[in-house]
């Protein structure tokens, strides 16, 4: 029998739902108009706001996908998923700790349930969420190549104005039970394993996880899990039509004064043309462009970790972007993980602080 600890994650064989989109994240901040004038020069557009909640969205047809409630410390709160069918909402509702199912109050409506992961994140289960009308992009500028020049007579201009965000596309977690998270998540919402990146010793460090479309191609990962010495949230990512919209923001959010976290550059696993930028709360959001995409068919993949496998081109990864913060509270919450999580030693930390530091 594999040693538990360094099994790597699997697809459930009978999950309890399969999830069908990452509908949007749920965060808290103490100024709703400085978290809206970074997610606006980041791209994202306005839905409703209140003096104690706002949403935003991209362009795609998604009521929203960003939730921000006003309170007195920054923290992000956690995520909804969409499921197709009532009876997935039933049998989640009869998961441990689960609220009972309700309508939603937030936009696009539909039936709302909650629960909470292993790590302490809020899960908001919709279904039947009504779609909202898609908004106007500008298309994909086209590529003069080597052997097809379809661009003549006209030059390349895009809009120096921030980039229209798409959609939500993905969420990285942070956590310390990492075997535990990541059986959660694909027991009761279907997740597929993509990639996995083990340490030295074949332990399994980061998960990238799919959504289970069956036929219908799917990003390469919707939810990655990455093996920390406590919950949080490490970044979440958002699509742009192409590269230029990727460089265009950085430019805009550059010359307006927020802080680069890393980028440009071609991630390895998902292949993303990626650009991270922090927000003033110090969470990290990436612009994206071609991402790949698979079926629910393909194999899980299982690859070694470091800094360089984050990056086939680009700046290397500095070593701020996984650097934690070591508040009283975050020092707490490491003696305590390392006492009571079967998956975090201190020579898994250290390996990580060598591979990363």
């Amino acid at each position: 029998m594999a040693d538990l600890l360094t099994a790597q994650p699997a697809r459930h064989p009978a999950p309890t739902a399969k999830a069908q989109s990452l509908a949007y994240l749920i965060f808290e901040r103490p100024d709703l108009d400085t978290a809206q004038r970074f997610l606006t020069d980041f791209g994202l557009q306005q839905v409703q706001r209140t003096d104690d909640l706002l949403y935003l969205r991209g362009t795609g047809p998604a009521a929203y996908c960003y939730r921000v409630h006003r309170a007195a410390k920054a923290r992000f709160v956690g995520l909804g998923l969409s499921v197709s069918s009532p009876a997935e909402l039933d049998r989640l509702a009869r998961l441990p700790g689960a609220t009972t199912i309700a309508p939603s109050p937030h936009p696009g409506t539909g039936a709302l349930l909650s629960l909470t992961d292993p790590s302490g994140f809020t899960v908001e289960v919709v279904q039947g969420c009504q779609p909202a009308e898609p908004l106007s992009y500008r298309p994909p500028l086209p590529f003069n190549h080597a052997d097809a020049q379809p661009r003549v007579n006209s030059t390349q201009r895009p809009p120096a104005t921030p980039p229209e965000v798409l959609r939500l596309g993905h969420l990285v977690l942070e956590v310390a039970d990492f075997q535990r998270s990541c059986g959660w998540y694909t027991e009761h919402f279907g997740f597929i394993p993509s990639d996995v990146q083990v340490l030295p010793d074949g332990s399994p460090a980061v998960t990238f996880m799919r959504l289970d479309l069956g036929d219908t191609p799917a990003d390469h990962h919707t939810l990655a899990i990455a093996q920390g010495f406590m919950a949080a949230y490490s970044h979440s990512a958002y699509e742009v039509i192409d590269t230029d919209a990727v460089g265009m923001g950085q430019k805009v959010l550059r010359e307006r004064g927020w802080t680069h976290a890393w980028g440009i550059g071609r991630h390895i696993l998902g292949s993303q043309i990626f650009d991270y930028w922090q927000d003033p709360f110090g969470a990290k959001h990436e612009h994206y462009c071609d991402g790949d995409l698979f079926t629910a068919d393909r194999p899980l993949g299982v690859h070694p970790v470091s800094r360089e496998a984050m990056s086939q081109w680009g700046p290397r990864m500095p070593a701020s972007f996984t650097k934690p913060r070591l508040t009283p509270s975050n020092l707490a919450a490491l003696f305590r993980n390392l006492r009571r999580s079967p998956d975090l030693s201190l020579n898994k930390l250290l390996t990580l602080a060598r591979l990363f530091g």
